[in-house]
Formats: structure tokens, sequence, C-alpha cells
């Protein structure tokens, strides 16, 4: 038994939008030039869509005369019903708008401690220069929780640095960024006058962040192939806290440069050369996979490349 011929959708059934207002135009306007120039087309190509209506119905909706145009008896029913439908088409305009306008409104910001500390501050500047009305919360973590954050729906745009982008997200490469090994100025080590090893690096316990930080991702996998980090005197869970535990002479650490910049320069901390180890790390934008950024997190995101 052979299945019942489907109906076209309504899509293929009703007139679109843009002919339904060139009906009420001319209903309005007595005349198909003037409703062609009120809709910012031309007289032929409206009168072509008049016509692909009028077909589409199956009724004559507008006669013509030197006079201009006047509804036919069907015309004034269907632009009756055409009104109901742009004014339904409007109040869903008009929600639409308010959603994004909602959404508009706020950021949600999940950043990696360095680049929280050392990067956004200088962006979010930027940001509320450009977006005023956005409303910007920031929650600083390591990389892993950054992730997390985004996979649970609880941030909009995310930032971290590491080898590689987490799974189950989409990202971007928006800077680059090099780990130092540092020390007190009175350790041995900033008496040395041969470059450490990664040997060396790699054998003595360090203070440093803790596991799940981009930080401690890059530093694991560089020294891998060196015998792996020896158990860490101090794990931290801010740069801050790790700085503060190397100036008092505790033990060296690894950071990231742009944390130490200012340490250095003021002979606080002093930076230790190692030999045949790369310490270079990627900074980059992430998302949930499949999701582009959009508004105020599309903005940031290019303003993080503007300045990368």
């Amino acid at each position: 038994m052979m299945d019942k011929a489907q109906p076209a959708s309504l899509a293929h059934r009703v007139p679109d939008l843009g002919a339904l207002e060139l009906l009420l135009a001319i209903a309005r306007l007595g005349s198909l030039g003037r409703a062609a120039r009120a809709r910012g087309i031309s007289q032929p190509a409206a009168s072509s869509r008049l016509r692909a209506m009028e077909r589409q119905l199956g009724v004559a909706l507008v006669e013509r005369s030197p006079r201009g145009s006047r509804l036919t008896d069907a015309g004034v029913l269907v632009t009756d019903w055409a009104r109901r439908v742009v004014e339904a088409a409007e109040a869903f305009d008009a929600g639409a708008q308010a959603l994004r306008g909602r959404r508009d409104s706020r950021l949600r910001v999940a950043a990696s401690m360095t680049i929280a500390e050392y990067l956004l501050p200088g962006w979010l500047v930027s940001l509320r220069a450009e977006l005023p009305g956005t409303a910007v919360s920031l929650l600083a973590g390591n990389s892993s929780a950054v992730a997390e954050r985004l996979a649970r729906g609880e941030a909009d745009l995310g930032f971290v640095e590491g080898l590689q982008v987490p799974a189950g997200l989409d990202g971007a490469v928006i800077g680059h960024d090099r780990l130092v090994v540092v020390a007190a100025p009175s350790h041995r080590w900033a008496r040395r006058r041969t470059e450490l090893t990664a040997a060396e690096l790699a054998a003595t316990p360090l203070i440093l962040r803790e596991r799940g930080s981009g930080t401690r991702q890059v530093l694991d996998a560089a020294l891998g192939e060196h015998g792996g980090l020896a158990e860490p005197l101090l794990e931290l869970a801010s740069t801050t806290a790790v700085k503060a535990a190397v100036v008092s002479e505790a033990a060296p650490s690894v950071l990231s440069e742009l944390a130490v910049g200012e340490e250095l320069s003021a002979r606080r901390l002093v930076e230790i050369p190692v030999r045949g180890l790369r310490l270079g790390r990627d900074l980059r934008a992430v998302w949930p996979a499949g999701q582009r950024p959009v508004g105020p997190a599309r903005h940031l995101l290019g303003l993080t490349r503007a300045t990368s």
C-alpha cells in the first residue's frame, strides 16, 4: 500500500515576510510604485514578488490601473491575515532582541592564573571602553579548572596556557610565553658560572604550581626525558605565593616570564640559564567545541588578537 503524499511545508505554502510587507504597503499607499519605494526595492522587483505571491496563493490580490493599485476582495482578506502575521513576527523579533540584549549585557570569563593576573586586566579595560554596558565576571584558576567551568556552562570564554587545547574545547592561539627558572639572589644557583643542566633541574626539589596548572604541564613534559620532576619542596596554588616563597630563599622555581618581570628588574629574583631546555608555551583562548564565541565574548577575543 502506497503512503499518501505529504503536504508541502508551511514555508512553501505561505508567502515570506518580505512579500507580506509589500502587500501591506500597497494597501496603505494605494500604488505598487510607491510601495516599492517604501520597501527599498525597484518597481519591477515589486511586481515580480507580487506575481509570485499570487501564484503561490492561487488568487489575484491586486488590480492595477492608471489611477493606482487596488486590492481585490481576496486581497483585502489576505492583507488582514498578513497584518497579523507581520505583527506576530515583530513581536518575535522584539523578544529575540531582548534575549540578545540580556546576553550582551554580561560576560563570564574563566582564566588561568598567569593570564588572569598579567594580561586580562588590560584587555578588560579596553573592553569596558568599547562596551561600557557589559558586566564582566572573572573566575581565576588553573588551566584544568578553566576547562571544567567551560564544560559546565559556567563561563562564556576561557584563557589557558599549555601545550594543547583541553579536551572538549576549541581554541585559538592569542600569544606566546616562556617559562624561566628563577631563584633568590642569595641562592647558590645565582652564583654559578656554568649553565644549569636539565638533569640538575629535574633532580632538584622546587617550589611549584599545583598539578593541573599550565605551568606544571609544560614543565612536566619538558623534563620527562630528563628523569622527570623530583618531588616538589612545596606545591602552591598561586603564582604570587610561589614568588614569595622563592624570594624568601626557600628554593628555586619555574614560572612564567610574564609573572616575574618586575621581580627580575628589581633583582629580588634572578633568572638561572638552563642548557638545552626549551620551555616555550602558547597562550590560548578556549570555548566549548562547536560553539564559536558570540556577543561580548567574541569582542574580547578580537581584543586579545589585536594586542598579541
